[in-house]
């Protein structure tokens, strides 16, 4: 069989002519002969192209309301039949089928038209039942048949067709049936999961992924599968390495707990959160964020959750961080940020996030609900007898709120809006309650009167007699434990006040 082969037809049925017009253009100029249907063929006359109309193929009409077009024998054998088959090139001439050599299909919008809440119906009509097959045959059939699956693809088809004059290698069409089979797959998976209640099947499929400088480590390939850009608006930096974005994802994650509330600005390094502080003015915010831990913030990644002004921006600009994320900046605080020109400056969109986490584990994926639960002042039971005044309470599901985003075992510790330090990814509970003292004494902070937050229970009373002697007052914990009661006997004779979520924050 030839390397290359010449065409002489070509089908065309899309959804999206964007890009079509020089095409079919191109087509006719190398006098290939052009079949098509619907409001793509009206297209093509109104380019002054002669075009073939299916119908005339098959001797049956376009019907069903336009769900039957090209559904039929002579359309998939002309395009399934293999051109050094003897009986294939027989049955051709015994059924008069024309050979179609080129398939060119854009396939209805499901996604799109499930994204824009359109009803069931609209959506079910958007299931495309002909383009699919068409792009399977022609990409089955690649040794003889081109497949163009997309209007992604249609310049790169354009200038394969032109600089060949309307040869194609068998290099070009097996690569253009991946591109279809990718296509295919991907519709298929977003059909199914908007179709799919059950939740023993896990299907999820990105038709495209960004190539990274390097993974976790610089001998490690590293790739983004997703849509950065209908997240955030990029103005300014270098490419974002796969750890900016895992801290970025942290980040987000975190700040989503303080969406709407009073200025709030959090430092992250490692996915953990090493300053964050709530405050009346976003400087301020920054300024007690970054006070949290100075020396971890270097090469850290920034985000608030209102616009950086001009003032913040210039604390900022003093600091060596990686990344930036706001909702928005003023223009003067945008021409200080970009005075380092590696420093990437986010704009992160309003976008719904996915509602499952997915991870590899072992020869499979570990998949499971995230963690949308945000503790409130109605989750908690008091459960000693010295009760937080609200000043405390605000404190205490302050911390809570950090301790959720704060890899496990987890203690955090916060005051006034402040968190004044963490114990992170601990084995033990007392080494993070431990560590995170050492820390907040180690930038000065005062502990006496702070809140306590823990991500999961305290199986001993050790915690809250190690946390009552730092002055620590105030504990938040989920409970649970066969032994709470120690740690609720501990408290109550020494007068500290501790409340309970009954609900867990782990996160390994």
């Amino acid at each position: 069989m030839s390397n290359l082969k010449s065409a002489k037809s070509a089908l065309i049925s899309v959804f999206d002519k964007e890009g079509l017009a020089p095409i079919v253009k191109k087509l006719d100029e190398l006098g290939i002969t052009i079949y098509s249907t619907g409001g793509t063929e009206k297209f093509i006359k109104d380019q002054g192209v002669n075009v073939i109309p299916v119908e005339d193929v098959t001797s049956y009409p376009s019907i069903l309301g336009g769900r039957v077009k090209t559904l039929h024998p002579k359309v998939f054998g002309g395009i399934l039949n293999r051109s050094e088959n003897e009986q294939d090139k027989a049955e051709l001439k015994e059924y008069e089928i024309p050979q179609i050599d080129i398939v060119i299909v854009d396939l209805y919008p499901f996604e799109k038209t499930v994204a824009s809440g359109a009803p069931d119906q609209d959506i079910i009509e958007k299931i495309d039942i002909g383009g699919i097959s068409l792009i399977r045959a022609a990409a089955k059939n690649f040794k003889d048949v081109l497949c163009v699956s997309s209007v992604e693809d249609y310049a790169e088809f354009l200038q394969i067709i032109s600089e060949g004059n309307g040869e194609t290698s068998l290099k070009d069409r097996k690569r253009f049936a991946a591109k279809a089979f990718n296509v295919s797959s991907h519709y298929d998976t977003a059909i199914f999961n908007y179709f799919n209640e059950e939740e023993t099947v896990y299907k999820e499929s990105y038709t495209t992924g960004k190539e990274l400088r390097y993974g976790e480590n610089p001998h490690q390939k590293g790739f983004f599968f997703g849509d950065f850009e209908s997240m955030f608006d990029k103005f300014h930096g270098k490419e974002l390495s796969y750890n900016n974005l895992l801290d970025v994802d942290a980040a987000v994650n975190l700040m989503s707990e303080f969406q709407n509330e009073a200025p709030t600005f959090a430092i992250l390094k490692h996915n953990n959160a090493c300053g964050l502080a709530q405050r009346n003015t976003i400087s301020e915010a920054y300024k007690d964020a970054l006070a949290g831990d100075p020396v971890s913030a270097f090469g850290g990644i920034l985000i608030s959750n209102t616009e950086i002004d001009k003032e913040t921006s210039e604390e900022i600009h003093k600091l060596f961080c990686e990344v930036v994320i706001a909702p928005s900046y003023s223009e003067e605080a945008l021409e200080i940020l970009k005075g380092k020109k590696n420093r990437v400056l986010l704009v992160q969109k309003e976008t719904e996030l996915p509602q499952k986490q997915v991870r590899t584990c072992l020869n499979g994926l570990l998949v499971q609900d995230k963690d949308l639960k945000t503790d409130t002042k109605e989750d908690l039971t008091f459960v000693t007898n010295n009760k937080p005044n609200e000043k405390e309470l605000t404190d205490l599901l302050f911390a809570s709120k950090i301790c959720k985003h704060t890899k496990s075992n987890t203690i955090v510790l916060v005051k006034n809006n402040q968190l004044l330090a963490s114990g992170t990814g601990q084995t033990s509970r007392v080494d993070a309650l431990r560590q995170s003292i050492d820390k907040a004494r180690s930038f000065d902070f005062d502990l006496n009167g702070a809140a306590m937050a823990s991500d999961a229970f305290f199986p001993f009373p050790d915690c809250v007699e190690i946390a009552d002697k730092a002055g620590i007052t105030t504990v938040i914990q989920p409970g649970g434990s066969i032994k709470d009661q120690l740690s609720i006997d501990y408290c109550n004779e020494n007068n500290l006040a501790m409340v309970m979520t009954g609900t867990r924050h782990f996160k390994h």
